[in-house]
């Protein structure tokens, strides 16, 4: 029988403390961005803020505040914004796959036309030390908060041209790693479905013997602190 020992649904969790940078429009926090593949979720431990998402439908801003529970799927741009100490853990899809490549910044047009010019754009220095990798992420947040800025003024004027052409970018961006995510999620979340599968099947015929193969996992982040898109990140193994 199949067996699957990640956690449930092979999502993955960190947490996550919201950078408080004010960007050019007064407001503090992240980076906005999308992801093609999986939905992300927050669950509100700490704080207060809010969550701008811009999607075909229209700017949207929820309010976030400790037990606050929000979830959105793939091509949901989002942004956090951190007004009082927000801190959240962050459920993702896919085994982690938003934090393992799964993003595209909202970056100007003029980074995303070309792959290597977004990777320099988006790239945090390796090695470098907190205050160079601080300046690094910053830089990135503000030139992904005039991107967003855009999206949201031509959606907000009726213009859907701008983010459909977004969508088109972030998808070529990605497109030479989608075999990579494909082994992920068949290790992952395929297997995740297969195992439930096979466990149901084994009980459709009054058999337990699964039960006996019963695991206990526990893990403490692997680390602590990481320059995330959207704050400083404790992140676990699974």
């Amino acid at each position: 029988m199949v067996t699957f020992e990640g956690l449930p649904g092979a999502v993955a969790v960190s947490h996550l403390s919201v950078y408080d940078w004010p960007a050019a429009d007064g407001l503090r926090g992240g980076t906005p961005h999308l992801h093609l593949t999986c939905s992300e979720g927050y669950v509100v431990v700490a704080g207060s803020g809010s969550v701008q998402t811009l999607t075909a439908t229209g700017f949207r801003e929820t309010p976030l505040t400790p037990g606050a529970l929000v979830w959105f799927t793939p091509g949901a741009i989002h942004r956090l914004v951190n007004e009082d100490g927000l801190r959240v853990i962050v459920l993702m899809q896919n085994s982690g796959l938003p934090e393992a490549g799964d993003a595209v910044l909202t970056l100007p047009p003029r980074c995303l036309a070309d792959p290597d010019a977004y990777r320099a754009a988006a790239a945090l220095p390796v090695d470098a030390g907190e205050a160079v990798q601080e300046r690094a992420a910053r830089a990135r947040r503000d030139l992904a908060v005039e991107g967003f800025l855009a999206l949201r003024e031509a959606v907000e004027d009726g213009d859907p041209e701008p983010l459909a052409a977004f969508h088109r970018a972030a998808a070529a961006l990605v497109r030479p790693r989608t075999p990579e995510w494909r082994t992920r999620w068949e290790k992952g979340a395929a297997t995740a479905a297969a195992a439930t599968a096979g466990q149901l099947d084994a009980l459709d015929r009054g058999e337990a013997g699964h039960l006996a193969d019963a695991r206990v996992h526990a893990e403490r982040p692997s680390e602590r602190g990481r320059f995330g898109m959207c704050g400083r990140l404790d992140v676990y193994r699974t």
